[in-house]
């Protein structure tokens, strides 16, 4: 059995949301918004999977619903960097701020 408490997973996974939640918030590059996205998945991804160890009835579902996120995030990714990579051949730039309309 495993000696690392439920609680050190928790803990993990705040401070993963909080950093991707900072990130997503304050900075302007598109880039950097995604990347702090895919953070705040992988906190709720451990979450998962702790509670699914630790659970009052362990099973592998919240393993199963990792897998699902896991390969939603992946989809999410490959779309969110196509549109990343069209707005910059548009704008010249990865700058959020200056993404706020959809013409030329």
């Amino acid at each position: 059995m495993s000696s690392v408490p439920l609680s050190a997973y928790l803990v993990l996974a705040l401070i993963l949301f909080c950093i991707g939640l900072y990130g997503a918030l304050t900075k302007r590059n598109a880039v950097i918004v995604l990347i702090s996205i895919e953070l705040m998945l992988n906190a709720s991804n451990i979450n998962l999977v702790a509670f699914s160890k630790f659970g009052v009835t362990p099973g592998i579902t919240g393993q199963i619903f990792t897998l699902f996120s896991i390969s939603i995030a992946a989809a999410e990714a490959a779309v969110g960097l196509a549109i990343l990579i069209a707005l910059y051949r548009n704008k010249s730039t990865v700058n959020v701020d200056e993404m706020d309309t959809l013409k030329r």
